[in-house]
């Protein structure tokens, strides 16, 4: 079966409609929450803020804007857990992260909404993954922003698990 494609107006809505529901859950979390790691290598629901911050550098709008600004242009690998490390996002206040986030996002949006057609079919080459498309970019965008999303919301429902008692039971697990 064959899926249609996001179309970028779309996608642009799904940008900010991320950031919507990351400040609708987050804003109530308290900080023991916020920078509660589920296990020894796994980030707190900051860290997770300064991944989604550092892809849309690194990964989404800062590679399409290299694939638009030249022909087949070479793309970096990044590291995330040792840029995670380096970031220091689980010490930052969360409000600052999510701000710092949904500014990027603006624009963001902005230049996903102002793509043509012919910018889709540019591609950039990644040494890891071969020729990426901005297409293809677009659609893993949104698949990323709502897998991180998820993250963020397994990690509170991680966090309150062990205090649940025998309402445990109900969720099946």
């Amino acid at each position: 079966m064959s899926h249609a494609v996001l179309m970028p107006a779309e996608v642009a809505a799904l940008l900010s409609a991320t950031i919507t529901a990351l400040r609708a859950e987050l804003v109530a979390l308290p900080e023991r929450v916020l920078t509660w790691h589920p296990g020894p290598d796994e980030w707190c629901v900051k860290e997770v803020l300064g991944h989604l911050i550092e892809a849309e550098h690194r990964g989404f709008a800062g590679r399409i804007r290299i694939i638009l600004g030249a022909d087949t242009p070479a793309l970096e690998e990044w590291d995330p857990p040792a840029v995670a490390r380096a970031r220091g996002d689980c010490a930052r206040p969360a409000t600052a992260l999510l701000d710092e986030l949904a500014s990027l996002r603006v624009e963001s949006a902005s230049l996903v909404g102002r793509l043509m057609a012919a910018d889709l079919e540019r591609a950039g080459r990644h040494p890891t993954v071969g020729l990426l498309r901005v297409r293809d970019l677009l659609q893993e965008w949104v698949h990323h922003d709502r897998n991180h999303v998820r993250q963020a919301l397994a990690n509170v429902q991680a966090y309150v698990w062990p205090a649940m008692g025998n309402a445990q039971k109900f969720s099946g697990e």
